[in-house]
Protein backbone atom coordinates (compact mmCIF):
# COMPACT_ATOMS: atom_id res chain seq x y z
CA UNK A 1 0.00 0.00 0.00
CA UNK A 2 1.97 3.51 -1.42
CA UNK A 3 1.72 5.94 1.20
CA UNK A 4 0.88 9.29 0.00
CA UNK A 5 3.41 12.36 0.83
CA UNK A 6 1.75 15.45 3.18
CA UNK A 7 4.41 17.47 2.88
CA UNK A 8 8.81 17.10 2.20
CA UNK A 9 10.97 19.39 3.82
CA UNK A 10 13.28 20.99 1.62
CA UNK A 11 17.43 20.70 1.94
CA UNK A 12 17.66 23.88 4.24
CA UNK A 13 14.42 23.08 6.22
CA UNK A 14 15.75 19.72 6.15
CA UNK A 15 18.95 20.51 8.03
CA UNK A 16 17.47 22.51 10.08
CA UNK A 17 14.84 19.90 11.44
CA UNK A 18 18.06 17.47 11.65
CA UNK A 19 19.31 19.08 14.62
CA UNK A 20 19.73 18.02 18.15
CA UNK A 21 20.55 21.08 19.93
CA UNK A 22 18.59 22.05 22.55
CA UNK A 23 17.66 25.39 20.98
CA UNK A 24 18.16 26.19 17.20
CA UNK A 25 17.72 29.50 15.20
CA UNK A 26 16.26 29.11 12.08
CA UNK A 27 16.91 31.96 8.95
CA UNK A 28 18.50 35.19 9.09
CA UNK A 29 16.29 36.41 5.56
CA UNK A 30 12.96 36.40 3.91
CA UNK A 31 11.30 33.46 2.43
CA UNK A 32 13.63 30.77 3.50
CA UNK A 33 10.46 28.34 4.06
CA UNK A 34 11.06 29.36 7.99
CA UNK A 35 7.54 29.44 9.18
CA UNK A 36 6.41 26.06 7.13
CA UNK A 37 9.43 24.11 9.06
CA UNK A 38 8.46 25.59 12.65
CA UNK A 39 4.80 24.42 12.06
CA UNK A 40 5.31 20.61 10.62
CA UNK A 41 8.41 20.55 13.83
CA UNK A 42 5.23 20.75 16.07
CA UNK A 43 4.32 17.33 14.16
CA UNK A 44 7.00 15.31 15.22
CA UNK A 45 5.91 13.73 18.81
CA UNK A 46 1.66 13.83 18.41
CA UNK A 47 1.70 10.31 18.88
CA UNK A 48 2.87 10.30 22.52
CA UNK A 49 -0.45 11.03 24.46
CA UNK A 50 0.99 13.78 26.70
CA UNK A 51 3.05 15.61 24.27
CA UNK A 52 2.24 19.31 24.43
CA UNK A 53 3.54 21.69 22.03
CA UNK A 54 3.56 25.79 21.74
CA UNK A 55 3.32 27.97 18.94
CA UNK A 56 4.05 31.58 19.17
CA UNK A 57 3.65 35.24 17.43
CA UNK A 58 4.03 38.26 19.15
CA UNK A 59 0.59 39.26 18.05
CA UNK A 60 -2.45 37.39 17.50
CA UNK A 61 -2.92 38.65 13.41
CA UNK A 62 0.72 37.64 12.76
CA UNK A 63 -0.35 34.30 14.49
CA UNK A 64 -3.58 33.50 11.86
CA UNK A 65 -0.62 32.92 9.15
CA UNK A 66 0.88 29.79 10.80
CA UNK A 67 -2.86 28.55 11.89
CA UNK A 68 -3.85 28.93 7.96
CA UNK A 69 -0.50 26.56 7.27
CA UNK A 70 -1.54 24.11 10.21
CA UNK A 71 -5.18 24.02 8.78
CA UNK A 72 -3.38 22.89 5.04
CA UNK A 73 -1.37 20.26 6.70
CA UNK A 74 -2.17 18.74 9.78
CA UNK A 75 -5.39 17.23 9.32
CA UNK A 76 -3.61 15.83 6.25
CA UNK A 77 -1.13 14.11 8.11
CA UNK A 78 -3.74 13.20 11.12
CA UNK A 79 -6.76 12.89 9.61
CA UNK A 80 -8.68 12.53 12.89
CA UNK A 81 -6.97 15.52 14.64
CA UNK A 82 -9.13 18.42 15.25
CA UNK A 83 -8.55 22.11 15.71
CA UNK A 84 -10.49 24.23 18.29
CA UNK A 85 -10.83 27.68 17.54
CA UNK A 86 -11.69 28.72 20.81
CA UNK A 87 -8.22 28.11 22.83
CA UNK A 88 -6.25 27.78 18.86
CA UNK A 89 -5.33 24.53 19.79
CA UNK A 90 -5.14 21.44 18.10
CA UNK A 91 -6.18 18.28 19.07
CA UNK A 92 -4.37 14.97 17.62
CA UNK A 93 -5.84 11.06 17.91
CA UNK A 94 -3.74 10.14 20.59
CA UNK A 95 -4.91 12.70 23.12
CA UNK A 96 -1.85 15.32 22.67
CA UNK A 97 -1.71 18.77 22.16
CA UNK A 98 -0.14 21.45 19.66
CA UNK A 99 -1.46 25.19 20.75
CA UNK A 100 -0.69 28.60 19.15
CA UNK A 101 -0.46 31.49 20.86
CA UNK A 102 0.27 35.26 20.86
CA UNK A 103 2.22 36.88 23.55
CA UNK A 104 1.46 41.00 22.85
CA UNK A 105 3.16 42.71 26.03
CA UNK A 106 5.58 41.25 28.87
CA UNK A 107 3.05 40.49 31.13
CA UNK A 108 1.20 38.16 29.00
CA UNK A 109 4.51 35.34 29.11
CA UNK A 110 2.68 34.89 33.12
CA UNK A 111 -0.48 33.20 31.26
CA UNK A 112 2.03 29.91 30.79
CA UNK A 113 2.72 30.19 34.40
CA UNK A 114 2.73 26.67 35.43
CA UNK A 115 2.45 24.69 32.38
CA UNK A 116 5.01 22.73 30.64
CA UNK A 117 5.65 21.99 26.51
CA UNK A 118 7.68 19.34 25.33
CA UNK A 119 8.35 21.98 21.99
CA UNK A 120 8.18 25.52 21.83
CA UNK A 121 8.69 27.64 18.56
CA UNK A 122 9.20 31.19 18.62
CA UNK A 123 8.11 32.54 14.84
CA UNK A 124 9.91 35.88 14.23
CA UNK A 125 12.07 35.96 17.30
CA UNK A 126 13.90 39.17 17.22
CA UNK A 127 9.72 40.42 17.68
CA UNK A 128 10.24 39.11 21.32
CA UNK A 129 12.26 40.73 24.70
CA UNK A 130 15.48 38.53 25.82
CA UNK A 131 12.81 38.58 29.47
CA UNK A 132 10.06 36.30 27.43
CA UNK A 133 12.17 33.99 25.59
CA UNK A 134 13.74 32.85 28.93
CA UNK A 135 10.93 32.64 30.64
CA UNK A 136 8.96 30.82 27.98
CA UNK A 137 12.16 28.59 28.15
CA UNK A 138 10.94 27.33 32.10
CA UNK A 139 8.16 26.43 30.40
CA UNK A 140 9.76 23.83 28.49
CA UNK A 141 9.27 20.36 30.38
CA UNK A 142 8.18 17.68 29.89
CA UNK A 143 4.31 16.56 30.90
CA UNK A 144 5.29 13.10 30.69
CA UNK A 145 8.06 10.29 30.00
CA UNK A 146 9.25 9.48 26.70
CA UNK A 147 9.26 13.08 24.99
CA UNK A 148 12.23 14.95 24.02
CA UNK A 149 11.99 18.90 25.22
CA UNK A 150 13.35 21.82 23.14
CA UNK A 151 12.99 24.95 21.85
CA UNK A 152 12.97 26.47 18.06
CA UNK A 153 12.74 29.64 16.52
CA UNK A 154 13.06 32.19 13.22
CA UNK A 155 13.83 35.44 12.54
CA UNK A 156 14.48 38.00 10.20
CA UNK A 157 16.98 41.07 11.29
CA UNK A 158 15.29 43.84 13.10
CA UNK A 159 12.90 44.58 15.91
CA UNK A 160 13.23 45.06 19.46
CA UNK A 161 14.79 41.81 19.61
CA UNK A 162 17.40 42.34 17.40
CA UNK A 163 20.61 43.05 19.53
CA UNK A 164 20.52 39.93 22.16
CA UNK A 165 19.13 37.81 19.43
CA UNK A 166 21.90 38.10 17.49
CA UNK A 167 24.41 37.92 20.55
CA UNK A 168 23.14 34.97 21.51
CA UNK A 169 22.69 33.20 18.19
CA UNK A 170 24.07 35.11 15.62
CA UNK A 171 27.44 36.02 16.81
CA UNK A 172 27.71 33.14 19.42
CA UNK A 173 29.55 31.21 17.07
CA UNK A 174 29.65 30.02 13.15
CA UNK A 175 26.50 29.38 11.47
CA UNK A 176 25.75 25.19 12.14
CA UNK A 177 28.10 24.78 14.69
CA UNK A 178 26.76 24.26 18.25
CA UNK A 179 27.60 26.92 20.99
CA UNK A 180 27.49 24.76 24.16
CA UNK A 181 27.05 26.70 27.76
CA UNK A 182 27.62 25.13 31.03
CA UNK A 183 25.44 26.27 33.88
CA UNK A 184 26.28 25.15 37.66
CA UNK A 185 23.24 23.96 39.93
CA UNK A 186 23.87 23.55 43.98
CA UNK A 187 22.35 20.35 45.15
CA UNK A 188 20.56 20.60 48.77
CA UNK A 189 23.19 18.45 49.58
CA UNK A 190 25.56 20.95 49.18
CA UNK A 191 27.59 19.35 45.96
CA UNK A 192 27.23 21.42 42.75
CA UNK A 193 27.19 19.89 38.90
CA UNK A 194 27.68 21.66 35.61
CA UNK A 195 24.79 21.19 33.42
CA UNK A 196 25.54 21.68 30.01
CA UNK A 197 22.76 23.11 27.16
CA UNK A 198 23.54 24.01 23.61
CA UNK A 199 22.00 26.20 20.70
CA UNK A 200 23.08 26.69 17.23
CA UNK A 201 22.30 28.87 14.33
CA UNK A 202 21.09 27.79 10.92
CA UNK A 203 21.06 30.22 8.36
CA UNK A 204 18.34 30.65 5.45
CA UNK A 205 17.30 32.88 2.29
CA UNK A 206 15.14 32.52 -0.48
CA UNK A 207 17.86 31.32 -2.44
CA UNK A 208 17.39 28.21 0.00
CA UNK A 209 13.37 27.92 -1.34
CA UNK A 210 13.63 26.55 -4.34
CA UNK A 211 9.58 25.86 -4.77
CA UNK A 212 9.28 29.71 -3.87
CA UNK A 213 11.38 31.12 -6.38
CA UNK A 214 9.87 28.41 -9.10
CA UNK A 215 6.11 29.44 -8.08
CA UNK A 216 6.80 33.16 -7.67
CA UNK A 217 10.61 34.18 -9.63
CA UNK A 218 9.40 37.82 -9.29
CA UNK A 219 9.92 37.90 -5.51
CA UNK A 220 13.33 37.37 -6.00
CA UNK A 221 13.18 40.80 -7.99
CA UNK A 222 10.61 42.24 -5.37
CA UNK A 223 13.20 41.59 -2.40
CA UNK A 224 16.42 43.21 -4.57
CA UNK A 225 13.78 46.02 -5.17
CA UNK A 226 14.09 47.20 -1.36
CA UNK A 227 15.61 49.72 -0.01
CA UNK A 228 19.59 49.21 1.10
CA UNK A 229 18.83 48.66 4.33
CA UNK A 230 15.33 46.42 4.24
CA UNK A 231 17.78 44.66 1.23
CA UNK A 232 20.50 43.42 2.53
CA UNK A 233 18.68 42.10 5.96
CA UNK A 234 15.83 40.41 3.95
CA UNK A 235 17.37 39.43 0.57
CA UNK A 236 20.91 38.55 2.49
CA UNK A 237 20.37 38.29 5.66
CA UNK A 238 22.57 40.89 7.12
CA UNK A 239 22.13 40.85 11.08
CA UNK A 240 24.02 44.17 10.90
CA UNK A 241 21.66 46.25 8.44
CA UNK A 242 18.04 45.92 9.08
CA UNK A 243 14.22 47.41 8.63
CA UNK A 244 13.54 49.91 11.35
CA UNK A 245 17.33 50.05 12.33
CA UNK A 246 17.52 53.73 13.76
CA UNK A 247 21.26 54.36 12.91
CA UNK A 248 21.52 52.68 9.41
CA UNK A 249 25.48 54.44 9.09
CA UNK A 250 26.56 51.83 11.52
CA UNK A 251 29.91 50.49 10.07
CA UNK A 252 32.10 47.95 11.84
CA UNK A 253 34.61 46.51 9.53
CA UNK A 254 37.43 44.44 11.26
CA UNK A 255 39.83 45.14 7.83
CA UNK A 256 39.87 48.75 8.93
CA UNK A 257 40.14 48.76 12.30
CA UNK A 258 43.85 50.10 11.45
CA UNK A 259 43.80 52.67 8.58
CA UNK A 260 40.23 53.88 9.90
CA UNK A 261 38.84 53.67 6.55
CA UNK A 262 34.42 52.81 5.80
CA UNK A 263 34.19 51.92 9.44
CA UNK A 264 32.84 53.45 12.90
CA UNK A 265 35.03 51.28 15.25
CA UNK A 266 38.64 51.43 15.48
CA UNK A 267 41.92 49.61 17.06
CA UNK A 268 42.58 51.43 20.51
CA UNK A 269 45.86 53.88 20.63
CA UNK A 270 47.50 56.20 23.15
CA UNK A 271 45.38 59.50 22.86
CA UNK A 272 47.60 62.85 22.80
CA UNK A 273 48.11 64.53 25.55
CA UNK A 274 46.51 68.12 24.48
CA UNK A 275 43.47 66.08 23.36
CA UNK A 276 40.50 67.05 25.39
CA UNK A 277 38.49 64.55 27.21
CA UNK A 278 35.01 64.40 27.93
CA UNK A 279 32.78 61.86 29.87
CA UNK A 280 29.10 61.27 29.52
CA UNK A 281 26.14 59.40 31.97
CA UNK A 282 23.11 58.29 32.34
CA UNK A 283 22.01 56.81 35.71
CA UNK A 284 20.16 53.69 36.09
CA UNK A 285 19.91 51.79 39.38
CA UNK A 286 17.06 49.12 38.11
CA UNK A 287 17.80 49.57 34.46
CA UNK A 288 21.90 50.17 33.27
CA UNK A 289 23.67 52.45 34.06
CA UNK A 290 26.49 53.91 31.01
CA UNK A 291 29.35 56.34 31.56
CA UNK A 292 31.23 57.08 28.18
CA UNK A 293 34.47 59.33 27.71
CA UNK A 294 35.28 60.96 24.67
CA UNK A 295 38.30 62.38 23.09
CA UNK A 296 38.23 65.04 20.63
CA UNK A 297 41.05 65.39 18.11
CA UNK A 298 41.53 68.70 16.13
CA UNK A 299 39.61 68.53 13.78
CA UNK A 300 36.54 68.25 16.01
CA UNK A 301 36.18 64.57 15.74
CA UNK A 302 34.93 62.25 18.33
CA UNK A 303 36.96 59.20 19.83
CA UNK A 304 34.69 57.04 22.22
CA UNK A 305 37.82 55.53 24.03
CA UNK A 306 36.18 54.00 27.41
CA UNK A 307 33.16 52.92 29.00
CA UNK A 308 31.70 51.68 32.01
CA UNK A 309 28.27 49.78 31.81
CA UNK A 310 26.50 48.69 34.89
CA UNK A 311 24.66 45.50 33.22
CA UNK A 312 23.94 42.48 35.21
CA UNK A 313 25.55 39.18 33.73
CA UNK A 314 22.87 35.95 33.76
CA UNK A 315 26.44 34.50 35.46
CA UNK A 316 27.86 33.15 32.15
CA UNK A 317 29.63 36.04 31.16
CA UNK A 318 26.50 37.36 29.16
CA UNK A 319 25.08 40.54 29.52
CA UNK A 320 21.42 40.62 30.44
CA UNK A 321 19.92 44.06 28.28
CA UNK A 322 18.46 46.64 29.89
CA UNK A 323 18.89 45.05 33.83
CA UNK A 324 20.79 47.36 36.36
CA UNK A 325 23.56 46.12 38.46
CA UNK A 326 22.08 48.38 41.57
CA UNK A 327 25.01 50.13 42.55
CA UNK A 328 24.51 53.37 44.58
CA UNK A 329 25.59 57.10 43.06
CA UNK A 330 28.47 56.96 45.86
CA UNK A 331 29.83 53.34 44.39
CA UNK A 332 29.59 54.36 40.44
CA UNK A 333 31.50 57.84 41.57
CA UNK A 334 34.18 55.78 43.67
CA UNK A 335 34.75 53.48 40.30
CA UNK A 336 34.85 56.66 37.83
CA UNK A 337 37.63 58.33 39.76
CA UNK A 338 39.32 54.69 39.62
CA UNK A 339 38.82 54.49 35.87
CA UNK A 340 40.16 57.77 35.60
CA UNK A 341 43.03 56.91 38.04
CA UNK A 342 44.66 53.84 36.40
CA UNK A 343 43.37 54.50 32.50
CA UNK A 344 46.90 55.42 30.64
CA UNK A 345 44.09 57.96 28.27
CA UNK A 346 42.53 59.34 31.44
CA UNK A 347 45.19 59.19 34.08
CA UNK A 348 46.00 63.19 35.06
CA UNK A 349 43.71 64.83 32.66
CA UNK A 350 41.23 67.23 33.28
CA UNK A 351 37.92 65.60 32.06
CA UNK A 352 34.71 67.47 31.45
CA UNK A 353 31.71 65.50 32.68
CA UNK A 354 27.50 65.88 30.85
CA UNK A 355 25.21 64.46 32.07
CA UNK A 356 20.87 63.59 32.16
CA UNK A 357 19.53 66.76 33.87
CA UNK A 358 17.21 64.26 35.77
CA UNK A 359 20.55 63.48 38.12
CA UNK A 360 19.93 66.48 39.83
CA UNK A 361 16.24 66.48 40.33
CA UNK A 362 15.40 65.58 44.16
CA UNK A 363 13.22 63.61 45.70
CA UNK A 364 12.97 64.14 49.27
CA UNK A 365 17.02 64.00 49.82
CA UNK A 366 20.23 64.43 47.98
CA UNK A 367 20.16 64.34 44.30
CA UNK A 368 22.31 61.70 41.98
CA UNK A 369 24.19 64.45 41.14
CA UNK A 370 24.99 65.95 44.58
CA UNK A 371 26.14 62.96 45.59
CA UNK A 372 28.88 62.57 43.10
CA UNK A 373 29.56 65.76 43.85
CA UNK A 374 30.94 65.28 46.84
CA UNK A 375 33.06 62.04 45.99
CA UNK A 376 34.43 64.55 43.41
CA UNK A 377 32.90 63.55 40.42
CA UNK A 378 31.48 66.43 38.67
CA UNK A 379 28.92 66.90 35.83
CA UNK A 380 27.06 69.58 34.16
CA UNK A 381 23.41 69.96 32.81
CA UNK A 382 23.37 67.76 29.61
CA UNK A 383 21.30 69.10 26.88
CA UNK A 384 18.03 66.15 26.51
CA UNK A 385 16.46 67.69 23.21
CA UNK A 386 16.43 64.02 22.35
CA UNK A 387 15.12 64.48 18.26
CA UNK A 388 18.29 67.05 18.14
CA UNK A 389 20.87 64.83 19.51
CA UNK A 390 19.78 62.08 17.82
CA UNK A 391 20.73 63.89 14.72
CA UNK A 392 23.89 65.07 16.50
CA UNK A 393 24.73 61.05 16.09
CA UNK A 394 23.65 60.85 13.05
CA UNK A 395 25.79 63.84 11.48
CA UNK A 396 28.88 62.31 13.21
CA UNK A 397 28.26 58.62 11.73
CA UNK A 398 27.82 60.17 8.50
CA UNK A 399 30.69 58.83 6.57
CA UNK A 400 32.77 62.28 4.76
CA UNK A 401 34.45 62.25 1.23
CA UNK A 402 37.53 60.45 2.39
CA UNK A 403 35.38 57.17 4.13
CA UNK A 404 35.97 58.83 7.54
CA UNK A 405 32.80 59.67 10.29
CA UNK A 406 33.26 61.89 12.56
CA UNK A 407 32.96 59.96 15.64
CA UNK A 408 34.86 56.60 15.88
CA UNK A 409 34.47 53.55 18.75
CA UNK A 410 37.51 51.63 20.28
CA UNK A 411 37.07 48.17 19.50
CA UNK A 412 37.44 47.81 23.89
CA UNK A 413 33.69 49.74 24.11
CA UNK A 414 31.71 46.70 23.20
CA UNK A 415 29.08 47.55 24.81
CA UNK A 416 28.41 50.51 22.27
CA UNK A 417 29.11 48.29 19.32
CA UNK A 418 26.69 45.92 20.90
CA UNK A 419 23.70 48.10 22.09
CA UNK A 420 23.73 51.29 19.74
CA UNK A 421 23.06 49.83 16.21
CA UNK A 422 20.79 47.61 17.27
CA UNK A 423 18.26 50.44 18.53
CA UNK A 424 14.33 50.48 16.33
CA UNK A 425 12.68 53.49 15.94
CA UNK A 426 9.51 53.95 18.69
CA UNK A 427 6.54 52.71 17.23
CA UNK A 428 4.06 55.99 18.61
CA UNK A 429 6.82 58.75 18.03
CA UNK A 430 8.12 57.76 14.65
CA UNK A 431 11.00 59.69 14.62
CA UNK A 432 12.59 58.85 18.25
CA UNK A 433 14.45 56.33 19.30
CA UNK A 434 12.58 53.59 20.91
CA UNK A 435 13.30 54.35 24.86
CA UNK A 436 12.29 50.73 25.52
CA UNK A 437 15.54 49.47 23.47
CA UNK A 438 19.13 49.61 25.53
CA UNK A 439 19.28 53.01 25.04
CA UNK A 440 21.63 54.05 28.15
CA UNK A 441 24.60 54.22 26.18
CA UNK A 442 23.25 55.97 23.58
CA UNK A 443 22.14 58.76 25.79
CA UNK A 444 25.01 59.22 27.58
CA UNK A 445 26.76 59.35 24.12
CA UNK A 446 23.58 62.39 22.93
CA UNK A 447 24.58 64.31 26.20
CA UNK A 448 28.43 64.58 24.82
CA UNK A 449 27.26 64.75 20.91
CA UNK A 450 24.81 67.62 22.31
CA UNK A 451 27.70 69.72 24.07
CA UNK A 452 29.86 69.65 20.97
CA UNK A 453 27.33 69.82 18.27
CA UNK A 454 28.49 68.99 14.43
CA UNK A 455 27.15 70.25 11.79
CA UNK A 456 29.06 68.77 8.96
CA UNK A 457 32.43 67.32 7.95
CA UNK A 458 35.77 69.42 8.10
CA UNK A 459 37.25 70.65 4.65
CA UNK A 460 40.47 68.32 3.71
CA UNK A 461 43.56 70.06 4.11
CA UNK A 462 44.62 72.64 2.13
CA UNK A 463 47.85 70.75 1.03
CA UNK A 464 45.84 67.75 0.36
CA UNK A 465 47.05 65.60 3.19
CA UNK A 466 44.61 64.40 5.83
CA UNK A 467 45.37 65.22 9.09
CA UNK A 468 46.79 61.54 10.67
CA UNK A 469 44.99 61.60 14.79
CA UNK A 470 47.81 59.23 15.18
CA UNK A 471 50.53 61.66 14.08
CA UNK A 472 51.94 62.73 17.73
CA UNK A 473 50.56 59.48 19.97
CA UNK A 474 52.04 56.19 20.21
CA UNK A 475 49.42 52.94 19.16
CA UNK A 476 48.71 51.06 21.81
CA UNK A 477 48.39 47.72 20.50
CA UNK A 478 47.33 45.85 24.21
CA UNK A 479 45.49 48.60 25.13
CA UNK A 480 43.56 47.54 28.37
CA UNK A 481 40.51 49.89 28.47
CA UNK A 482 38.74 46.49 28.78
CA UNK A 483 36.34 47.36 32.00
CA UNK A 484 33.81 45.56 31.81
CA UNK A 485 30.88 45.85 34.58
CA UNK A 486 27.87 42.45 34.62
Amino acid sequence: MSRRVVWAPQPRQRIFLARPEDEALYGGAAGGGKSEALVMEALRQVGIPHFRGLILRKTYPQLTELIDKSLRYYTQAFPGAVFRETTHTWVFPSGAKVRFASLPHPRDKLNFQGLAFDYIAFDELTHFTREEYMYLLSRNRPGGPGTRCYVRATANPGGIGHGWVKERFITAGPPLRTVWEAYPVLFPDGHTERRRRSRVFVPSTVFDNGILLRNDPDYLTRLAALPQAERKALLYGDWDSFSGQVFCEWRNDPAHYRDRVGTHVIAPFRIPPDWPVYRGFDWGYRHPFSVCWFAEDRDGRLYHIRELYGCASDGHGQPLPNTGVGWTAKRIAEEIRRVEREDPNLRGRQIHGVADPAIFQRDGGESVGEIMERHRVYWDRGDNTRLAGKQQLHNRLAMGEDGRPMLYVFSTCRHFIRTVPALVYAQVDVEDVDTAGEDHIYDACRYVLMAHPCARHPAPATDGTAYDPLSGGTTLASYAGRMQIY
